[in-house]
């Protein structure tokens, strides 16, 4: 199997706690997240992953090399910010297989990719993975009707639901038919319409799910992830 692993963000909200590295970066129990991340893909079966780096990739590619832990590690740095969809759309050009995993670089999630790829074989649709949690207010909502996704809710609506967990499989020719700019939002400027056009299944995931993005959560990873940490 293969992913992209979207990271080439700033990192701004985590820079008082990690000054100095890229948030994939950012030790938790003394290894980057991004290795962390890295060593569950392969366990779960990949082979191959894309980077889409930006701000301080040299950090990274310095630490990881062209390989890691038996993955292939392939490279996208973008020159200026694109965004999660130009920095994707830029990325499916090194991807060989005819669909994609999409992971968050600040994101762990322990999803069931035997599932995924099953129902993917299935019948080849895009998916959405989703998460349950008790409060929805700080990451917005999935609207999803007989097992596929609707639209989205903005933040701010309180309450327990599905949340997008920032993980989706996609064809590699997604955006053939999209007319956009060099940089735009995945979720905003291609999401948000193309869920009201065409079926995505929404995948609820049970695994556990951590975004690294805040201090409070960054400082929650130390504990949670260790179990995780060959």
């Amino acid at each position: 199997m293969e992913a992209v692993i979207l990271a080439g963000g700033f990192g701004t909200r985590l820079r008082e706690v990690v000054p100095d590295l890229p948030k994939p970066m950012a030790p938790v129990a003394g290894k980057p997240f991004l290795e962390i991340l890295l060593n569950s893909l392969k366990q779960k079966g990949f082979t191959r992953v894309i980077l889409s780096l930006g701000y301080m990739a040299d950090k990274v590619v310095s630490y990881f090399g062209n390989s890691h832990n038996g993955i292939d590690l392939v490279y996208e740095i973008e020159e200026t910010p694109l965004g999660t969809g130009g920095a994707l759309k830029a990325a499916l050009r090194h991807c060989n297989s005819d669909h994609v995993f999409i992971f968050n670089g600040d994101t762990f999630l322990d999803l069931e990719t035997d599932k995924v790829e099953a129902k993917w074989q299935g019948n080849n649709q895009p998916m959405i993975v989703a998460r349950e949690v008790p409060d929805t207010s700080r990451y917005g909502r999935l609207d999803t009707n007989e097992g596929y996704v609707t639209g989205f809710i903005e933040k701010g609506l309180s309450g327990p639901g599905l949340i997008n967990a920032g993980c989706y499989i996609l064809p590699k020719n997604v955006f053939e038919q999209f007319n956009s700019n060099n940089a735009f939002s995945l979720e905003q400027d291609y999401l948000f319409d193309a869920v009201k056009n065409q079926p995505f299944e929404v995948f609820a995931t049970q695994g556990h799910f951590i975004d690294i993005g805040i201090p409070q959560d960054y400082n929650r990873a130390q504990t949670e992830l260790l179990e995780y940490i060959q």
